[in-house]
């Protein structure tokens, strides 16, 4: 029973203090899950991020199942589930409840920017990280940058971008295998 308080509590904690959404979660999720509690490695958390990505639902929520659910199983997951939505349900609902005044609020208006910009500096940290962990071959940098370009300049779906990078993934592993058993037989 402790380890699921445990576990309530961490989530609890990364959903309360983080702001901007999934990829913002990651350095604090590597900070509180890896470095922290050794609950999961790194290369584990990477995968729990883009499988979350792939999958229907908020990324952050996705991780925080698969975490919980490796600890602990499904109920494991539910726990982790519905501690990392927990703070949100209780802010949006005090938020909704007085939604019509608070954004005249100047003060409101600044903490907001704040905010923001702070969002906006840990999302680049994440991604610098996350660009660090993931590309580490010459064919990750090309998927990387044709996965960019098909994105940033051409606006594709990025759902077919990323099953389209799952499939290239699979074939180059499986013509790397080919071509590695080829050569230990000569």
């Amino acid at each position: 029973m402790k380890i699921f308080f445990e576990i309530f509590l961490t989530f609890f904690k990364i959903g309360a203090i983080t702001f901007g959404g999934g990829l913002a979660m990651l350095p604090i999720l590597d900070r509180e899950l890896c470095q922290k509690k050794s609950w999961v490695t790194q290369d584990e958390l990477i995968d729990y991020y883009a499988i979350g990505q792939a999958t229907p639902g908020i990324i952050a929520v996705n991780v925080a199942t698969f975490c919980g659910h490796k600890l602990k199983g499904a109920l494991g997951g539910a726990v982790a589930t519905i501690a990392i939505v927990a703070p949100s349900i209780i802010v949006i609902s005090v938020l909704a409840s007085c939604i019509n005044s608070i954004d005249q609020i100047p003060l409101i208006k600044k903490a907001l920017m704040g905010i923001n910009i702070a969002v906006a500096a840990n999302l680049s940290f994440s991604i610098i990280k996350l660009f660090k962990k993931t590309v580490v071959s010459f064919f990750a940098l090309i998927l990387f940058l044709l996965a960019f370009v098909l994105i940033f300049f051409f606006k594709a779906n990025v759902v077919l971008v990323i099953f389209s990078s799952a499939i290239l993934g699979i074939l180059i592993f499986f013509a790397q295998e080919k071509f590695s058993n080829k050569e230990d037989k000569e």
